[in-house]
């Protein structure tokens, strides 16, 4: 093949910008929740340390809604990782909305942006 053309054995794979992510739950106390900071588990993230990376950057929790609104029936969620929690790679996040409580135990989206 020419410089340039793929060719038919070697095409791309499409690029993923984003780690998966579980929403763990609200942070809390023994007896309080605050449900202003989400708890999340970045996939692949096991200490404290790792967790600078994704300081800053945006997540997106996307859900499924029964009306169609322009043209989809996917909505979704915005925030960004605040802070680290705990010793063990989980995440506190902020979100525009606080996140639903059938939320709990799904997935989030973390982008790799803001860089």
């Amino acid at each position: 093949a020419i410089m340039g053309e793929k060719s038919e054995n070697n095409k791309k794979q499409p690029v993923r910008l984003y780690v998966k992510g579980s929403i763990m739950g609200f942070k809390r106390g023994l007896r309080n929740q605050y449900s202003h900071t989400s708890l999340i588990k970045v996939e692949g993230v096991q200490e404290k340390a790792a967790t600078d990376f994704y300081l800053g950057k945006r997540i997106v929790y996307i859900y499924k809604a029964q009306k169609e609104i322009k043209g989809s029936k996917f909505r979704t969620i915005w925030g960004r990782v605040t802070r680290a929690h705990g010793s063990s790679g989980t995440v506190r996040a902020k979100f525009q909305r606080n996140l639903p409580p059938m939320a709990m135990g799904g997935r989030v989206r973390v982008m790799l942006f803001p860089s």
